[in-house]
């Protein structure tokens, strides 16, 4: 329960070396269990520290992936992985575009570190994400503002594999306590809310992945 019981991880966790921080750890990884909505712990490359059963249940259905596993690393998993459409309503405008910003404002902030650098060759790779990431994002956060780029308090729609929620949303709720800041982790909950209608999915590609434009 420590380190996200359930699903196998296709990465090494990472895991602080100070004993004590490693207690800290396990013992909020009791309390995260016992939270009822989806939660999870990330460090600023959104490798996945921690995250409780109703985030492995959201995210259960998803397929195999060498490197985008929700478990693994929460950005990759909503930029590359050909699944998250399926649980990630409005993939492209709500999600997509939203991390894209936070990845911008953490290269800013640590460019050398070598994970941010490898999800950035990635997105080099993919020409229309590239695109979207290079000019599609300024103009958007010039659009929205501010506000529509920060997680915390943010409405999203969500597709979640329990038909007593279904087609919903979740307001996303940051609580990241002042020990988890100090390791360099945010804390990120998705609070569920009744089910809802939604007449139209996200935009599919043949091969069934979510098809990020540029806006």
């Amino acid at each position: 329960m420590a380190y996200q019981a359930g699903w196998q991880r296709s990465q090494p966790r990472p895991v602080p070396e100070s004993l004590e921080a490693q207690a800290y750890l396990q013992d909020y990884a009791a309390l995260l269990e016992a939270v009822a909505f989806p939660s999870v712990v990330f460090d600023h490359r959104w490798d996945v520290v921690l995250s409780n059963a109703a985030f492995e249940t959201l995210f259960g259905g998803v397929g195999p992936h060498p490197t985008a596993m929700p478990g693994d690393n929460f950005l990759r998993f909503v930029l590359f992985h050909p699944d998250a459409a399926t649980v990630l309503g409005e993939h492209e405008s709500r999600w997509c575009l939203p991390m894209l910003a936070h990845f911008a404002a953490a290269m800013e902030r640590h460019g050398q570190d070598r994970g941010l650098q490898s999800i950035r060759r990635d997105i080099a790779q993919d020409p229309i994400m590239e695109a979207a990431y290079r000019q599609g994002l300024p103009h958007w956060i010039r659009a929205v503002g501010p506000d529509a780029v920060e997680h915390d308090g943010a409405v999203r729609p969500l597709m979640h594999p329990d038909p007593r929620w279904g087609r919903t949303d979740c307001r996303i709720v940051g609580e990241t306590p002042k020990t988890l800041q100090g390791m360099g982790y945010t804390r990120m909950t998705l609070v569920l809310r009744e089910a809802r209608h939604m007449t139209a999915g996200p935009r599919r590609t043949r091969n069934g992945a979510a098809e990020l434009r540029v806006v």
